[in-house]
């Protein structure tokens, strides 16, 4: 049996024309799901991500759901790092713990490098799984960025301020760029064997680096950015960056050699394109409001359309993750109305 392939989100991330406006979300395959709470009664994330068969199961369970345009996988930011010699433990309520923080150079020089096939061959497994048997819609494969992971390596877990990291920043900055230049090597070689293995588009999480102000992100930051979009480049699938907190960097990331500029919920479609925004852009419905009643939800997503529509090289999706409490045909039903909606006012 031949599926049939749905490529809208790939042309809307190159920004071309399509017939109407497609739609993901962040953590939509997951934490509100019923199958995947039962999931993990049995299983931890740990466990699932390192079960193929197991982790496709919940990364296609949204598009089966819920009808979207693309699958994310389902895995965590933290999944390369172990490689390279960082002790991380993923603690229930608590996120990402780190027992070795970076501390200084030497800390640094003593991380080694990640060779895919040997070290996350789950992940590629799954992603084959995906791939070549059962997706109709392309798969996204993810990484996190060199700021986001240090500020979890320096800061040995969660932070609200991240004030180790910019201390860290400011004062070591040898030491920093060195750190940044492992980060992006390893991201490089990290997404290139995801797309290899079968993902059609990437998006690189720079979850925390809105912590930062506009000239320290040029200075610290945007060169390491640069050079792993440039190597990215090289493997001809769309490109996307997103990050949390972040709309004074958007004119930023729009420099960048990537395809799609993803916003939260902070920042209008309409300003973004104001401020010289020329990538497609992505977002960016503020995920507080799947908790609303639906009227709220269908006349806030129709004035996001409505921005979003008004040029081609539009996705839809939300400024962050889904909630846990959200319930799953809020998410049904909000996808249709993106497609009829739009579908329809494209065509007029």
């Amino acid at each position: 049996m031949t599926i049939h392939f749905n490529d809208t989100f790939l042309k809307a991330a190159r920004g071309e024309k399509t017939d109407y406006v497609p739609v993901w979300y962040m953590r939509q395959a997951g934490r509100s799901q019923p199958e995947y709470r039962a999931l993990k009664e049995k299983y931890s994330l740990f466990e699932i991500t390192h079960q193929p068969e197991l982790c496709a199961y919940v990364t296609r369970l949204p598009v089966e759901q819920y009808n979207v345009d693309a699958a994310i996988l389902y895995k965590d930011i933290m999944t390369p790092l172990p490689a390279i010699g960082v002790d991380v433990e993923i603690k229930s309520g608590v996120g990402p713990v780190i027992s070795n923080p970076i501390r200084s150079l030497a800390d640094v020089e003593k991380l080694g490098e990640i060779i895919p096939e040997e070290d996350i061959p789950y992940v590629l497994e799954t992603i084959k799984i995906l791939t070549q048997e059962q997706l109709s819609v392309p798969l996204i494969g993810f990484a996190g960025a060199p700021f986001t992971l240090a500020s979890y390596m320096i800061e040995g877990g969660p932070s609200k301020n991240y004030n180790k990291t910019k201390a860290f920043m400011y004062a070591e900055p040898e030491a920093w760029f060195a750190l940044m230049d492992k980060l992006g090597e390893m991201t490089i070689t990290y997404v290139k064997s995801q797309i290899k293995a079968g993902a059609k588009a990437i998006q690189i999480f720079d979850s925390w680096v809105g912590a930062l102000n506009a000239e320290d992100y040029r200075h610290f930051i945007k060169p390491v950015m640069k050079r792993i979009f440039s190597a990215l480049r090289e493997e001809n699938v769309p490109l996307i960056m997103f990050g949390v907190g972040a709309s004074h960097l958007a004119m930023e990331w729009n420099d960048l050699p990537l395809d799609v500029v993803g916003l939260d919920w902070r920042l209008p479609i309409n300003n973004a394109r104001k401020m010289g925004i020329t990538k497609t852009i992505q977002g960016n419905l503020d995920p507080a409001v799947l908790l609303a009643p639906w009227e709220v939800i269908e006349e806030r997503a129709r004035a996001i359309l409505d921005q979003g529509m008004m040029q081609p090289g539009y996705i839809f999706n939300l400024g962050h993750g889904v909630f846990p409490s959200v319930n799953p045909e809020t998410l049904k039903r909000l996808t249709a109305f993106i497609h009829e909606y739009s579908r329809t006012n494209l065509s007029k």
